[in-house]
């Protein structure tokens, strides 16, 4: 499961405990994590938590995050790409489905190429926001005005998942027809 989120722990302690249950109920539950590859914010605290857990973690890491030390090297793999796009195609191959925790404009940035490229059928893997303390409402609203101008079907925004708890995020993702 791509997992993308801050690489900040952001303002609420909510956030980090949430990225620290993420981490542990993919690896419980028998789910690598496909992450940035940082040791730093929300994205170190998933890895840690999975890797204690005893989960598989895949680092994607751009060249230049890495010359900035903040890469994550107690993880199963860290790979190193040359770019962001590399990057964020290589974890859309890589994983089966998309988390998205509390974060900022890369975190935006990730998840709506994901969304355009299901939208473009280029995948058919589900996605959902964790939303920690109603982060994602605001996004939510918006994804919703933009049906109601006529930019985006409603389909679309209908099959983006939306949770308030972690432990739901597996069961939002199979769907709703899943065992």
């Amino acid at each position: 499961m791509a997992v993308f989120c801050g690489s900040r722990a952001g303002a609420d302690p909510a956030y980090l405990a949430a990225a620290e249950e993420l981490g542990r109920l993919l690896a419980e539950s028998g789910v690598g994590v496909v992450y940035g590859g940082g040791d730093v914010g929300l994205m170190g605290v998933v890895a840690d938590a999975a890797m204690a857990a005893g989960g598989e973690v895949i680092g994607v890491i751009p060249q230049r995050l890495l010359d900035r030390e903040v890469a994550h090297h107690g993880i199963t793999e860290l790979r190193v790409v040359p770019d962001m796009h590399t990057r964020k195609a290589q974890m859309g191959e890589l994983a089966d489905g998309f988390v998205v925790l509390p974060g900022g404009l890369g975190t935006l940035e990730e998840i709506f190429e994901v969304l355009t490229w299901e939208v473009l059928g280029y995948h058919a893997k589900p996605a959902v926001f964790v939303d920690v303390g109603g982060f994602w409402a605001p996004l939510c609203a918006l994804l919703e005005e933009m049906v109601a101008a006529g930019f985006v079907d409603a389909n679309t925004v209908a099959r983006i998942g939306r949770v308030n708890e972690v432990g739901t995020v597996l069961s939002r993702l199979r769907g709703p027809d899943a065992p």
